[in-house]
Order: C-alpha cells, then structure tokens, then sequence
C-alpha cells in the first residue's frame, strides 16, 4: 500500500511544478497535498512541526516573491498599474489559450493593448511588455527555486 501513497506524493510534486507553467495549477497547495498525503498515507510522526511551519513560512516567501517579481518589473519598466493588472489577468486567462504560450503572450499583448489605451508612445508600452515578461520568469524561477528547496527540505527530513 505504501507504493501507492509514493506514487501519489511524487504525483504531487510534480503536479506543483507544472503549475509554474500553468497558473491555474496552485503550485503551492499542491506541494501541501504532497506533504499532506505523506503525513496520513504513511507516517505522521516523521514531519515535526518544525518541518511544518518552516513550510509555511516558505509558501508565504513563494506568493509574495511572484507577486513582488510580477510588480517590480512591471513598475521598473515603465509600466502602469492598470499593466500590472492586464499582466495578472494575462497571464490567468492565457494558461487556457494556446497553453503553455499563452502564458507569455497573452500578458504581453494585454499589457500592449493597456498601456497603448493610455495614450502612452508605443516605445514605452513595449517596455512594459518587456517588464512584464521579465516578472513572469522572474517569479517562475523564484517559484521553482522555492518548490525545490521545500521538496529536498521534505526528503532530507524523511531519511534523515
């Protein structure tokens, strides 16, 4: 039976990856049903609240760097706050469109269409895409990075 809860966790983080490249995948609730299947599918007594909380802490840092990454060079780059927004929406409404791509240029063209209706130089409405684009990988490689660290952390406490 132990095969089958393995089977499922390793599903689960691998599942929390793809929602790096799918947003609509919430990367981070998934990783906790990895952590969660282990804990009452095979021991609950390895994980110490230790573990836990250092998790939660962890999946806060990994919201609030994608949402700070996503802003920051939205902002860096010229953008609107209004940019920032189509980019947030771009990027939910473009996992469903023409997926994985339409996670880059949805966004892209969201934010060129924003900044274009504001009246600003097409110039500067591409520099806003590019910051856009610039968020999005930069908050995917903080997401990929923290996933990571939390899924060796689990590993490294589990046969330790």
């Amino acid at each position: 039976m132990d095969i089958i809860w393995w089977i499922l966790v390793i599903a689960f983080f691998v599942l929390s990856y793809a929602g790096v490249i799918f947003p609509v995948i919430p990367a981070p609730l998934v990783l906790w049903v990895g952590f969660f299947v282990y804990h009452f599918g095979i021991n609950a007594d390895e994980l110490s609240w230790i573990f836990w909380v250092s998790m939660a802490i962890l999946t806060v840092v990994l919201i609030v760097a994608d949402i700070v990454a996503n802003s920051y060079f939205v902002k860096r780059f010229g953008g609107s706050k209004q940019g920032e927004w189509a980019a947030a929406i771009g990027v939910i409404v473009g996992s469903f469109v023409i997926p994985p791509f339409g996670i880059i240029v949805v966004p892209a063209v969201s934010v060129l269409i924003v900044e274009l209706l504001q009246r600003k130089h097409i110039q500067a409405a591409f520099r806003a895409v590019v910051g856009s684009l610039l968020g999005f990988l930069g908050g995917a490689v903080a997401k990929v990075v923290i996933m990571t660290v939390m899924i060796v952390w689990f590993f490294v406490v589990i046969i330790f």
